[in-house]
């Protein structure tokens, strides 16, 4: 678990350069979740990326045993202007949805939604997530046969009427949607896109 983590975040400071912050959270029954913050200030971005989700595999709900080896393991990924809200508050609701899977039994993928009943942030018009398709910020990271590569997962915020929207048009139409409306997803103040 130590040599997994200790890769994981080799690989996200060699794609997002130092953290300047980082929390820990610990939830009951749980091991620690770890949020890194990387301030990209000539992009003026700030990206929030959790460190602990990948050292254990997730695992499928419906199967009988949990294989503590194979599976899928991920990190997620939040990126949002800096400057505009208070998004270094989103430390704890990203922790939780990075616990997800050890307590819920979830696995998390692309195309899911992941809610966290509040808002991500103060005052926020978002309290859930679209996942996204990795690859594009943070490569794969491949680990040694026969466990998975850990898969770094980019989370789109989404407000409520959007969330509700994907749940019945899907994830692809939404990403469609914002598409075609020039909709800014890393701003978080932004508004839910016209969904007529």
């Amino acid at each position: 678990m130590a040599e997994v983590l200790a890769l994981v975040e080799a690989r996200l400071c060699t794609a997002l350069g130092e953290p300047d912050a980082r929390a820990a959270v610990t939830f009951l029954g749980t091991d620690r979740i770890e949020v890194l913050r990387f301030t990209d200030r000539d992009g003026g971005l700030v990206r929030y990326a959790t460190l602990g989700m990948s050292a254990h595999p997730m695992t499928d709900p419906t199967a009988a045993v949990a294989d503590p080896v194979k599976g899928p393991r991920a990190e997620l990924i939040l990126t949002v202007r800096a400057g505009s809200a208070d998004t270094d508050k989103v430390l704890r609701p990203l922790a939780v949805l990075a616990a997800s899977p050890q307590v819920e039994g979830v696995v998390v993928a692309p195309g899911a939604s992941l809610d966290t009943g509040d808002p991500l942030w103060p005052a926020a018009p978002f309290t859930s997530v679209l996942v996204a398709e990795p690859g594009g910020l943070v490569a794969d990271l491949e680990l040694a046969a026969p466990m998975d590569p850990v898969r770094f997962l980019p989370l789109l915020p989404m407000t409520p009427n959007e969330a509700a929207w994907k749940r019945v048009h899907g994830a692809r139409e939404l990403r469609e949607r914002w598409l075609a409306r020039g909709t800014d997803l890393r701003d978080p103040l932004r508004g839910s896109v016209a969904l007529d």
